[in-house]
């Protein structure tokens, strides 16, 4: 098995505020070329791979279910099997796009074996999906230096609504609120259509206003 895999990365050695890993900068071997170089047998070029992405997946697993151990050994899990599956990648996708959805699949079977959902989550699989790409429920403020504060708090409040929704709702405000995906790429991580991705952020948002409405008003 390859060590980049069997010792990713300690809990200790990263701490939970670490700048996300990216994406190849210009100049650098790109996905592409490195997950050929796996398909090759070249287990140092998976080492590249993991030092890139790892960070971007454990602050995924971190924010599904808020537990750093659980989360790093999820991280783990996910590289293990794409290493495994390396050889059945036709790179008809982003790398990283491929990766995710393998660390959500992962992520959400720890999640169903934990049988942890929402509290009292609205069930969007009998919806009409027909949400307007740009619909917002929550209005967005630029912060201004006296209420660093107040913003520091509503963060935390913030990060404790997230905690609340249903595993649906809540993955796909994060890769698009804080990983800043494309409706496409988030339909083809999870996998489900555009639509339903569509109609899960516009509930999730309106969740979060919900629960964030005396916040909101307070920072104001």
């Amino acid at each position: 098995m390859n060590n980049a895999v069997t010792a990713l990365v300690t809990p200790s050695a990263i701490p939970y505020n670490m700048p996300a890993s990216t994406a190849p900068e210009s100049g650098e071997v790109s996905d592409s070329d490195l997950v050929k170089r796996c398909q090759a047998g070249d287990t140092r070029a998976f080492d590249v791979l993991v030092n890139r992405y790892r960070g971007k997946v454990y602050a995924m697993t971190y924010h599904m279910i808020q537990n750093e151990t659980e989360a790093w050994d999820l991280a783990q899990e996910a590289f293990i099997k794409a290493w495994r599956a390396m050889p059945n990648f036709k790179l008809d996708s982003a790398f990283y796009t491929w990766l995710y959805r393998i660390a959500h699949n992962v992520t959400y079977d720890w999640l169903r074996k934990k049988k942890i959902q929402g509290d009292g989550e609205f069930d969007d699989s009998h919806t009409d999906h027909r949400v307007a790409a740009g619909a917002e429920a929550v209005a967005r403020h630029e912060p201004s230096p006296d209420t660093a504060l107040k913003n520091a708090e509503l963060g935390a409040r913030i990060n404790e609504a997230i905690a609340k929704l249903s595993p649906e709702h809540k993955q796909v405000i994060l890769l698009r609120e804080v990983e800043g995906m494309a409706y496409e790429e988030i339909a083809e991580i999870i996998p489900c259509t555009l639509g339903t991705v569509m109609s899960r952020l516009f509930y999730a948002r309106k969740k979060l206003q919900e629960m964030l409405k005396d916040a909101y008003e307070n920072a104001l």
